[in-house]
C-alpha cells in the first residue's frame, strides 16, 4: 500500500503527519498511526480501494458544500462571496441593533464592510446566514481598566479547595465571594478560578475539573442555597435529612471526601428542592426565567441528568455511547416520552443549575463592588468528557471516537492522554460554530475573563483513537481565524479578558496571533530559563501574564524543597536513581534562581530561608512587563504542595486539598498579607515607572 497515497488522505482530513516537537526536532507520524486515528475519524483506510474512496467522498463534501451557515469576517473588511453569487446580487443585512441594510454585492461579488461588531443576519439569494462581525482583538488589560492602569495583579484559587465555617466539607460560591472581598482589599483585580463545569451527578468518584460532562453548565456541588434561598431554609433541609454531623465530620477532613460530600450535598438540593416545588414562591419567576434564557444546552443537559441517573439507579451502563439505541439521540420520541415521564427530575437539575449560575452572579458582583477591575476569570477546559451530556447533546459538533492528549513535551516527556472528546472541525463549520459560541457564552455569562486551556487546541489537537498511547496520536487541525474571530467577538460583547494557556509544544507563529489578538499567553517563572540562566523580569513578554507556578507544578515553596521530587518518586513516576539526577539538576536551578533574584532586587535579595526566597519570587514576578500577575493561593499561603500531580496512579490527592484558614481572612495572615504587599508594591511601583 502507498505511503504517499494514505498521507493524501490525512492531509485531506485535516490531520498533519510532519510536527515538530518542544525540542525542534522534526517528527513524523508513522503510516500505523495514521491509518487508525483515519478509521477513527469514519476515513477507512485499510487498503488502497478504501482510501481512494474516502478521498473521493472527501472531495465530494467540499465540491457540493453549501455556504456554510455562520460566516466569520473582521470588523471593516469585505467579505468575498464571489464562490457561490454573482456580482451586483441584491441582499438584505439585518444588524443586531435593529438597523437595516439593502444592498447589492460588489464587481468582485464582495459583500461591503460592515463597521458594527456582532451576530448580523444576512438574506441572500434563497439564503439566510449568520455573519460573525469581530473587533480587530479581544479586550486588553488596559481597556478593562479604563487605561487607568496597565499592570494589574490577581489570584489564581482552586475552587473546591476554599473553607467557611459550615461548608460541609467542600469550597463554594459563598466562600469564593468572601475571598473575592478580602483580596480586592489587598489590592487584586481578579481571581482565576479551576474550572466549574458541570460534571456527572451520579458518578461522584469522577472529580477532576478537567474531565467534565459538560463545558455549558456548571457543578452543582459548589452551590451555596443559604446565601439564594436564605439561610433558614438551608438549615431546614439540613436538619430535614439529618445530615448535621456528618457535614460537621467530612468538615473536619484536611482532604476532601468527594463520594461523601456530592453525597450529602444532593441529599440536601433533593430537600430544598422539595420545598420549592410547592406553590408558587418569591423565586418562582426567576427561575423560570433561568429557565428559559438556559435553552436547549439546559434543557439538554438536564434530560441527560435524569437518564444518566436512572441508567446508574438501575444498573444499567451509564455511558451513553452504550444506551439502548433510542437514548443514544437527544430528540427521539423515546427521550421525550422519558423526560415527560420524569419531569421532575429534569426540574431538579434544572433547579441546582440556577443555584449555582445564581451563586456565581453573585461573587462576579461582589468582586466588581469591592473594586475588581476583571473579577472572576473562568477556566475553559481543553474537553469534556466523551461519555457525558455536552457530547450526547451536540454529538454532530464532537468527535466521539478520538480522545484529546499532548506529545512529550516540556510539561510530561511521557505525553499525555486526557481521555476527553474534541470539537469536530467539520462539524463545528457545518453546524455554525454553535457549539463553540454557546460555550464561550456560558463561561463568560458570571465572569470577567476566561482562561483556555491548552489554547493549542484552537490551531490544532493531538488526537488518539479510543485506548491509544500518546505517541500513537497526531495533530488535527482547527479553523484558525474563524476561532479567533469568535473570541474577540465575545470578549467585545461580554467585556471581558482573554487568556491563552500556550505551555507546551506551541506551532510556529502562534503566539504571534494571540498576540495580535490580545490574548494574552502564559509564562511561568520556573520555565522562564535558558543557558541556565533565569530571564531577568524586563526581558518577561508583554503579552502574556505572568505566574509563579500553575496547579500541574509545584508550587513556589515547594519546588525550592524538592517536594515534587519526591512524589513522583513515591508513585513510581520516577526511580530513585533518576530522582538524584533531579535533585542535583534542582540544586542548579536553585541557584540560577537566586543569582536572578539577587540582580534583580539587590536591595531585597533572598537568603537562604524558604521564606525570604518565596517572597523574592513573587517580586521578581511582579516586576515583569507582564499586563497580569496571577499569584496562586499555594504561593501566596506559602504550601508546600500543589494541587494536582499530572501522570498515572492515584497515590498524590489529586484535587482534594483545602485550606485550614477560612476563605474570608486567609488573606490576614502576616505571612500572606506581607507577600500580597510585596507583589502589590511590585506592580505600583511598575506603572509608576509608566511602563507599556
Amino acid at each position: 500500500m502507498s505511503d504517499a497515497l494514505l498521507a493524501d488522505l490525512a492531509g485531506a482530513a485535516g490531520l498533519s503527519i510532519h510536527w515538530t516537537d518542544a525540542d525542534g526536532r522534526p517528527q513524523q507520524v508513522a503510516p500505523e498511526a495514521q491509518r487508525a486515528l483515519l478509521e477513527a475519524l469514519g476515513y477507512p483506510a485499510q487498503s488502497e480501494q478504501q482510501i481512494h474512496a474516502s478521498l473521493a467522498h472527501i472531495d465530494q463534501q467540499r465540491s457540493s458544500a453549501a455556504l456554510a451557515p455562520l460566516l466569520t469576517l473582521d470588523q471593516g473588511q469585505p467579505l468575498s462571496l464571489a464562490r457561490h453569487f454573482a456580482a451586483g446580487t441584491p441582499f438584505q443585512l439585518q444588524l443586531e441593533d435593529g438597523a437595516r441594510v439593502d444592498a447589492r454585492l460588489d464587481h468582485e461579488g464582495r459583500l461591503p464592510a460592515i463597521a458594527a461588531c456582532g451576530y448580523q443576519r444576512l438574506l441572500i439569494g434563497d439564503q439566510a446566514l449568520t455573519l460573525a462581525v469581530a473587533p480587530p482583538a479581544c479586550q486588553s488589560v488596559a481597556q478593562l481598566c479604563d487605561h487607568q492602569r496597565r499592570h494589574i495583579w490577581g489570584l489564581t484559587a482552586q475552587l473546591y479547595s476554599l473553607r467557611r465555617p459550615g461548608d460541609g466539607g467542600l469550597g463554594d460560591t459563598q466562600a469564593l465571594e468572601e475571598l473575592a472581598r478580602s483580596a480586592a482589599a489587598k489590592g487584586a483585580d481578579a481571581i482565576a478560578l479551576s474550572p466549574v463545569h458541570a460534571m456527572f451527578s451520579a458518578n461522584s468518584h469522577t472529580y477532576s475539573p478537567y474531565s467534565p460532562s459538560s463545558r455549558l453548565l456548571f457543578n452543582v456541588l459548589h452551590a451555596a442555597p443559604g446565601c439564594i434561598l436564605g439561610e433558614r431554609a438551608m438549615q431546614q433541609a439540613i436538619a430535614a435529612c439529618g445530615l448535621g454531623a456528618e457535614l460537621a465530620r467530612l468538615e473536619a477532613q484536611p482532604l476532601i471526601d468527594w463520594p461523601a460530600v456530592a453525597s450529602s450535598r444532593q441529599a440536601i438540593l433533593r430537600a430544598l428542592f422539595d420545598g420549592f416545588s410547592g406553590p408558587e414562591n418569591a423565586f418562582s419567576a426567576d427561575f423560570a426565567s433561568f429557565r428559559e434564557h438556559g435553552g436547549d444546552a439546559l434543557l439538554q443537559h438536564c434530560r441527560f441528568e435524569a437518564l444518566h441517573g436512572f441508567m446508574s439507579r438501575s444498573g444499567l451502563p451509564t455511558d451513553w455511547r452504550v444506551w439502548p439505541e433510542q437514548y443514544r439521540d437527544p430528540q427521539h420520541e423515546a427521550v421525550l416520552r422519558f423526560a415527560a415521564e420524569h419531569e421532575q427530575e429534569v426540574t431538579f437539575h434544572a433547579f441546582c443549575q440556577w443555584l449555582i449560575a445564581r451563586g456565581l452572579d453573585r461573587v462576579q458582583s461582589a468582586a466588581r463592588g469591592a473594586g475588581m477591575k476583571i473579577g472572576l476569570i473562568a477556566d475553559l477546559a481543553v474537553g469534556a468528557d466523551g461519555a457525558g451530556s455536552q457530547a450526547w447533546a451536540r454529538q454532530a459538533e464532537l468527535l466521539t471516537s478520538v480522545t484529546v492528549g499532548a506529545p512529550p513535551d516540556i510539561l510530561n516527556r511521557s505525553g499525555q492522554s486526557w481521555g476527553v472528546s474534541a470539537f469536530s472541525p467539520e462539524g463545528l463549520q457545518r453546524h455554525g460554530y454553535r457549539a463553540f459560541i454557546e460555550m464561550l457564552q456560558a463561561n463568560l455569562a458570571h465572569a470577567g475573563g476566561i482562561r483556555i486551556d491548552h489554547v493549542m487546541g484552537l490551531k490544532r489537537l493531538w488526537v488518539l483513537p479510543q485506548g491509544a498511547p500518546p505517541e500513537a496520536g497526531a495533530y488535527l487541525n482547527y479553523p484558525l481565524q474563524d476561532l479567533l474571530r469568535l473570541l474577540s467577538l465575545e470578549s467585545f460583547r461580554h467585556r471581558a479578558l482573554v487568556i491563552g494557556e500556550d505551555l507546551g509544544t506551541v506551532p510556529a507563529g502562534l503566539r504571534e496571533e494571540l498576540a495580535q489578538r490580545m490574548i494574552l499567553g502564559m509564562r511561568v517563572l520556573q520555565f522562564e530559563q535558558a543557558d541556565g540562566r533565569f530571564l531577568p523580569p524586563h526581558s518577561w513578554p508583554r503579552d502574556a501574564l505572568a505566574t509563579t507556578t500553575t496547579h500541574d507544578l509545584p508550587s513556589m515553596r515547594g519546588w525550592l524543597l524538592g517536594r515534587d521530587i519526591e512524589w513522583r518518586e513515591v508513585t513510581g513516576q520516577r526511580s530513585a536513581e533518576h530522582s538524584h539526577g533531579d535533585r542535583e539538576a534542582r540544586a542548579r536551578e536553585k541557584l540560577a534562581l537566586t543569582t536572578a533574584l539577587y540582580a534583580s532586587d539587590p536591595g531585597h535579595g533572598p537568603d537562604s530561608d524558604s521564606e525570604a526566597q518565596l517572597e523574592a519570587c513573587i517580586g521578581f514576578v511582579g516586576r515583569t512587563p507582564a499586563p497580569l500577575v496571577l499569584l496562586p493561593l499555594e504561593d501566596v499561603m506559602g504550601s508546600e504542595e500543589q494541587p494536582n500531580l499530572p501522570g498515572p496512579g492515584d497515590q498524590h490527592p489529586n484535587w482534594r486539598r483545602r485550606w485550614s484558614e477560612p476563605a474570608a481572612s486567609m488573606l490576614d495572615g502576616p505571612g500572606a498579607s506581607r507577600r500580597l504587599q510585596r507583589l502589590d508594591d511590585a506592580r505600583r511601583q511598575l506603572e509608576g515607572q509608566g511602563h507599556e
